[in-house]
């Protein structure tokens, strides 16, 4: 070991910084779940700011209801859009957005329960 290096992180490198919490599949499991369905309802009809997604659900965590429908089977991607915070100051904020295949899987799932959504 080299000095002023630590034992346990100086091998540890991030090659990869992909998400985690997407689970690849063909189909969308579907969902009950009052929150999720507020979420899916919305952004069907426009791209939601995580903050948005927040208000929409009734919870603070949207970042972790948007991981629950990503493990039942949505891509439902985040983009970094360029913007500015309240103080003027440079961000990036998160948009999450349906892709085509979502919509499909969405579609197929109400036609499989008669148009309902749960």
């Amino acid at each position: 070991m080299e000095k002023g290096q630590l034992p346990v992180f100086a091998e540890l490198t991030l090659t990869d910084t992909g998400d985690f919490t997407a689970k690849q599949a063909s189909k969308f499991s579907g969902t009950n779940n009052p929150r999720h369905l507020r979420v899916i309802h919305s952004a069907l009809l426009a791209p939601r700011k995580r903050e948005e997604i927040d208000r929409i659900a009734g919870a603070s965590n949207g970042p972790e209801l948007i991981a629950e429908l990503r493990r039942r089977g949505l891509e439902f991607p985040c983009d970094r859009v360029p913007g500015y915070d309240r103080d003027g100051l440079p961000v990036r904020f998160g948009v999450y957005h349906l892709t085509k295949s979502d919509r499909r899987k969405i579609s197929d799932w109400q036609a499989a329960r008669g148009g309902r959504n749960g």
